[in-house]
């Protein structure tokens, strides 16, 4: 089985993570406005995990002093860590990942990981109301984070496809 692999040729993982950010920040709009909130929560974190995929690989040097180590994939081959970190990007490192990148891509990464985040336990837990079992207990509040984090994806993602 192959998996995606930004090791092969990292200009063409690049490109393919800011398109599926493009595409996911877009769909997450579709839905918002047909109101599955659910739906719009997922493909809002899938538009910025794409977009911190892609942003990762074009800092792997620096990721790479920070993740060390070999990682066997499900195939059995070994990579480094770091290039698997880039290629599968798992959401319980994406808060890490935002945080070594935020020096060189900006403080506001580290916020957008953390809505990114929210959104995830959203899609999953949905509202509520009481505030116990997830973060949002208004659907306003969510639509706010599901239209900042597809804009702020949106943007950087056309910034870093020219």
């Amino acid at each position: 089985m192959e998996l995606e692999k930004p090791w092969r040729d990292l200009e063409k993982y690049i490109e393919g993570r800011i398109k599926e950010a493009l595409y996911e920040a877009e769909l997450a709009l579709k839905f918002l406005e047909a109101g599955m909130y659910r739906n719009a929560a997922g493909k809002a974190f899938q538009a910025f995990k794409a977009l911190l995929a892609a942003l990762a690989a074009r800092h792997r040097d620096t990721l790479a002093t920070r993740h060390p180590g070999v990682k066997t994939t499900k195939g059995g081959r070994r990579v480094l860590y770091v290039d698997w970190l880039i290629a599968v990007m798992p959401t319980g490192q994406m808060l890490e990942v935002a945080r070594d990148l935020a020096a060189a891509e900006g403080e506001e990464l580290i916020h957008y990981a953390n809505t990114a985040l929210n959104l995830h336990e959203f899609q999953y837990i949905g509202l509520d109301k009481s505030g116990v079992l997830s973060r949002y207990t208004r659907l306003a509040s969510v639509e706010d984070d599901v239209r900042a984090l597809a804009s702020y994806v949106a943007e950087r993602a056309k910034s870093q496809a020219s």
